[in-house]
């Protein structure tokens, strides 16, 4: 027997991107565990990764490609040759491009975060045939957005920091679920005396274990920061010194702020005026201090109508207070725009004739259904899914099925295994897990560059998604060399090596070690700094008022709430949230039987009182519904989810719930206030008993 360790990275959307260490013996993967030498990954694994050799080799894999025989969702399908599926693939699209490329879509997200496996080779096919390019907002891009106009860059602070702080606040965020290396640090900080507080309308696992839980409104959380300038300003526990040197804006901000006194916040976050009051007094004292005062924001904020507004008010909070001056202050939103990834030529957007038009991945239940239009343009009349499920993770679930149901409307589908989307698929194409191929990976939680080295040969027949995506291209008559470029020529150009930041990076350097930190400041902002256009945080932003957005922050009601939409809460007075469960990642993770035995069913938690008014008790079965559709889970009867609040932890396979649907059937493709962005929890519903 022949026993090996093969260096590799985690590919998932988690901020983590844990450094791996592969066992292989005799070509096998035997097991999957974390680097103890890599500083964040610290030789730890969520109970996910550590189980991913169970899902590379899981009985249900798909290792042939597959062409459909029954109707379009019954998932009837029957095995051929790739030659059979490539031909048929290029036959059907030929044509297409030939009357508008254009009505050819690609559908991809973050299944994989690689650098090579993710947009690289696709992208340059994609760029050559001309198709209609994909904005892909449906995690990130509404905070992104708010953060950038703010601070300048996904730029924060580091995560290696943050267990030298003496107060940490987590917005928005469950890392015991979805960060859970950021996690043992605040742990660490938590025992050498620091003060965690939780903001989140859930009684989280997360919240549960912090000193403090701010259990406010869903989609207020831009009213709250409004309310922690207010105290902070009228109570002199700003850094004015920071903010005269390193800020431009506070005097029209400051006007702004003093419109939000502590008890209007409290009545519009339906906390208390004096949790507003003792927060920002908390905060203030402790950036006053001189220790380090840290904010973990993550997407949850964002996840609302106001939720880029929101993500910019709270980035205001560490200028305000010269919280940035200390390396374990400041705020983390993500780390992703810390890495100089060469997108260009990985992506080679220079393959574009023209400039096609853009669908956005949260609208494709509406946008499957258009018809051509001269706003709209043409017909879809082919979609290529690969890394993404959009039948379970998409808004408005039931119009993403109609879309994806069209008879005329020619799917291929990359995959591992048959998720409800390969369902709908005409070709199903076999793609490779992570042990099975090349790719490199930024990451957006921590600082290393991180390589991964394929531990072994590809299962059956399956492929990589750069090697698919070069046989498509050789088969539509692509013939620029751009096309056969090795991934290991790809994991190459991931980085820009003349950036100061990389290090004068090196690809076989870093397959060797499998990770190498970034050359970045320990406080990045501690002296401005910004990349921002003035250079400065911008508590005003002239780029805002440019875009038609306010310049300055304020408060932005949700879409659908009681006091933004009287009428609609008077038939679905609950608001809703479907955070992601702590066994799955997204729709990832949700057909490996271990893990989905631990989550055990779709569940609704619901307040004893609001279960009490409905007549469910714990256990029962409900449906959730709104006017867009409906879904059933067992109801928890628990002071978790706060009064006017339901919590459905998604995202479960819509074939594996007991009526074949989930959450995404009554969240909304309505869009952000920036960043055109999904609002998956600004939904209103009811619930009832049922049979």
């Amino acid at each position: 027997m022949t026993t090996t360790q093969v260096r590799a990275a985690c590919p998932l959307d988690c901020p983590d991107t844990c450094a791996l260490l592969v066992t292989v013996t005799d070509g096998v993967a035997t097991a999957v565990k974390g680097d103890p030498d890599h500083p964040t990954t610290a030789g730890v694994l969520c109970t996910k990764v550590s189980r991913f050799t169970e899902r590379t080799y899981h009985a249900d894999r798909l290792l042939h490609p597959l062409r459909r025989v029954g109707k379009k969702g019954e998932g009837k399908f029957e095995r051929i040759s790739w030659e059979e599926a490539l031909q048929t693939i290029a036959a059907r699209l030929k044509p297409i491009a030939a009357r508008d490329p254009q009505a050819i879509l690609p559908y991809s997200y973050c299944g994989t975060m690689g650098l090579v496996q993710g947009e690289s080779m696709s992208s340059r096919f994609f760029n050559q045939l001309g198709a209609s390019l994909l904005d892909r907002t449906i995690c990130a891009s509404a905070g992104a957005t708010g953060y950038r106009y703010t601070v300048g860059a996904s730029i924060g602070t580091d995560l290696e920091q943050f267990q030298n702080a003496k107060l940490i606040i987590i917005w928005g965020g469950n890392p015991i679920a979805s960060n859970l290396h950021f996690w043992m640090r605040a742990q660490e900080a938590k025992r050498n005396g620091a003060t965690l507080i939780a903001i989140d309308p859930y009684r989280s696992l997360t919240a549960e274990k912090c000193h403090q839980h701010i259990a406010l409104l869903p989609g207020t959380d831009a009213a709250l920061a409004l309310g922690l300038m207010h105290v902070l300003i009228t109570e002199n526990l700003v850094d004015q010194d920071y903010i005269d040197r390193y800020t431009v804006g506070y005097a029209e901000l400051k006007q702004r702020a003093l419109e939000w006194p502590p008890e209007r916040v409290a009545e519009v976050c339906g906390i208390t005026a004096t949790e507003v009051v003792d927060l920002a007094r908390l905060y203030g004292r402790a950036c006053r201090s001189g220790e380090g005062a840290a904010i973990r924001t993550n997407y949850g904020v964002q996840r609302v109508h106001g939720g880029g507004m929101a993500v910019r008010n709270i980035a205001c909070l560490p200028a305000l207070t010269g919280a940035w001056r200390h390396p374990a202050g400041g705020m983390q939103l993500s780390s992703s725009g810390s890495f100089p990834v060469n997108r260009k030529a990985l992506q080679r957007p220079d393959l574009l004739k023209g400039t096609p038009r853009t669908i956005n991945m949260s609208t494709i239940g509406d946008d499957l259904l258009k018809t051509n239009s001269p706003e709209f343009g043409p017909q879809v009349e082919a979609v290529i899914v690969y890394n993404s499920n959009p039948l379970a993770v998409a808004p408005d679930s039931s119009k993403v099925a109609q879309g994806f149901a069209r008879e005329d409307l020619f799917t291929v589908v990359l995959e591992h295994f048959q998720t409800d989307t390969v369902d709908y698929a005409d070709i199903v194409l076999p793609a490779t897990t992570q042990l099975e191929h090349v790719d490199a990976h930024s990451t957006y939680g921590h600082l290393y560059m991180m390589a991964n080295n394929a531990a072994v040969a590809p299962l059956g027949e399956a492929k990589a998604n750069t090697e698919i995506f070069r046989l498509l291209a050789q088969y539509m008559g692509f013939d620029d060399p751009c096309f056969q470029e090795s991934d290991d020529a790809l994991a190459a150009k991931a980085f820009d090596a003349t950036d100061a930041r990389a290090v004068h990076f090196d690809w076989e350097s870093l397959k060797r070690k499998g990770w190498q930190k970034l050359a970045m400041p320990e406080a990045p902002f501690a002296e401005g700094g910004f990349p921002t256009p003035s250079g400065k945080c911008e508590l005003y932003s002239e780029a805002m008022a440019q875009a038609g957005l306010d310049p300055l922050p304020t408060y932005i009601a949700p879409h659908e709430s009681p006091a933004s939409n009287p009428a609609l809460a008077a038939r679905y007075p609950l608001a809703m949230i479907s955070p992601p469960a702590r066994n799955f990642l997204n729709s990832t993770f949700v057909n490996v039987k271990s893990l989905r035995a631990a989550e055990g069913e779709p569940h609704l938690d619901i307040h004893p009182e609001d279960g009490a008014a409905r007549g469910i008790a714990a256990g029962d079965m409900v449906r959730i519904f709104n006017d867009r559709g409906s879904f059933v889970a067992k109801a928890r009867v628990t002071d978790k989810a706060r009064k006017g609040l339901v919590v459905g932890l998604s995202v479960w396979w819509k074939k594996l719930a007991s009526d074949g649907k989930n959450a995404n059937e009554v969240t909304s493709q309505r869009l952000t206030d920036m960043g055109r962005a999904p609002t998956f929890y600004d939904t209103l519903v009811e619930v009832e008993k049922v049979a």
